[in-house]
């Protein structure tokens, strides 16, 4: 039986914000969106008297964004983007054993305009493999 679908409003990002990034991953507060591409270089080797194009899978890859609201108390924009950190994202909190994991390095961006909220965006590009865990 296929699982129902949720609702995104219970999603969560968990990063490792400590100096030296060896501490536990912490939830991103004010956060209204994320994303995560997964994919895999692919080679042609087509060959003569193929029928269509064929490829063999090469190197898997994984990347994501995030945005919302500036957390003036939060540590996002304090971490070192130099360095690769922990993180978990959580399609829903309400499934505590369903996420990604893995370890990445961020890039923070925050904006600010006089009549709006200060929001603060980012993106990811994984330093080792991403699993999805799933019991």
């Amino acid at each position: 039986m296929p699982a129902a679908p949720i609702s995104g409003r219970q999603g969560r990002l968990y990063i490792d914000t400590t100096v030296s990034a060896n501490g536990s991953a912490q939830p991103i507060s004010n956060l209204s969106s994320f994303d995560i591409q997964q994919t895999a270089d692919r080679t042609e080797v087509t060959s003569f008297s193929d029928l269509s194009k064929t490829y063999v899978a090469g190197l898997r890859d994984a990347q994501g964004s995030f945005s919302g609201f500036h957390d003036t108390d939060g540590g996002l924009v304090a971490i070192d983007t130099s360095i690769a950190r922990k993180f978990y994202l959580y399609p829903s909190t309400a499934q505590s054993t369903k996420y990604w994991f893995g370890t990445a390095t961020f890039d923070i961006t925050v904006s600010q305009t006089v009549n709006g909220a200060v929001e603060t965006s980012g993106s990811w590009a994984a330093a080792t493999s991403v699993s999805y865990q799933s019991s």
